[in-house]
């Protein structure tokens, strides 16, 4: 048990405001690496169904036609630049390819550009809190913030916040006021669930209680009955103490033999990744 917290002491040994880059990346790869992959794609799910986005993107077909392609192609740019940091080379590649991908849409509001970099920070932290083996310490949760703060100013991003609860305040706000039931955000949905569960089984039930209200609403996502929902809550906290209790710091840090993608099996190269021009 008094080597459960090694990565913790380590992370606490680093500065947020400097190190913010190496923090997150241990919080992804080593010491949540469960948790915030499935954080992050629920705050991606989000972040693709208020109407504005969701219906550029069902427009594009990106999410509805190609939706495999998709999710692997924004999982590699993410985790890109996760692994080698932003001044990389390959971190810079990964920048550059974003902002490509996004200069057709540049009229979009910058608020919609805003919410998602929010929705990477605020959902995953906060799930964090409530189903990891424990909660983020502060210098996570700064680190995290910091992480998204430098990419939203690398991609050109204005009117981020300057500090973490700041911009879990205007997530709050601007998600209950624009997360709301649209025909698109539901057709995206539909698309990316059917890569991973059968539709109308015990399983596309479970993932539907991973949604909370809003979300469930706006993509048009019935809500499990209580009992599923409940079993979802009781399995993830009891993983989280089993974890807490009778687990063991990871040594390895996941991706530690490289990035692999269904949609690439032989490989990419980080400029073709994304829509065709």
């Amino acid at each position: 048990m008094r080597r459960r917290y090694d990565n913790l002491r380590r992370i606490q040994s680093l500065d947020p405001e400097v190190d913010f880059e190496e923090i997150y990346r241990q919080m992804l790869l080593v010491e949540f690496p469960f948790d915030m992959k499935l954080g992050l794609n629920l705050g991606f799910n989000r972040s693709f169904s208020t109407p504005a986005v969701a219906a550029v993107l069902a427009g594009t077909g990106e999410l509805t036609e190609r939706a495999q392609k998709r999710r692997d192609d924004t999982g590699l740019l993410m985790y890109e630049m996760i692994l080698h940091g932003f001044d990389h080379p390959r971190g810079r590649a990964a920048v550059r390819r974003i902002n490509q991908i996004h200069r057709p849409y540049r009229d979009m509001p910058a608020a919609e550009y805003r919410y998602v970099l929010a929705c990477c920070v605020v959902i995953p932290l906060r799930w964090l809190d409530r189903y990891a083996w424990r909660r983020p310490c502060c210098h996570e949760r700064r680190a995290t913030f910091r992480f998204y703060a430098e990419l939203g100013r690398r991609m050109g991003v204005t009117g981020i916040p300057d500090t973490l609860p700041e911009l879990e305040s205007w997530f709050d706000t601007y998600d209950a006021e624009h997360l709301v039931p649209n025909a698109p955000a539901a057709a995206i949905e539909r698309a990316t669930r059917v890569l991973l569960v059968t539709p109308g089984g015990l399983k596309d039930a479970l993932l539907s209680a991973l949604y909370d209200d809003r979300l469930r609403a706006a993509t048009g996502v019935p809500e499990p009955s209580w009992p599923i929902r409940a079993a979802v809550h009781l399995g993830l906290r009891g993983r989280a103490l089993a974890l807490r209790h009778l687990g063991r710091p990871r040594t390895v840090p996941r991706f530690a033999d490289g990035l692999r993608a269904k949609s690439y099996p032989d490989g990419y190269d980080i400029s073709e990744l994304g829509p065709a021009p």
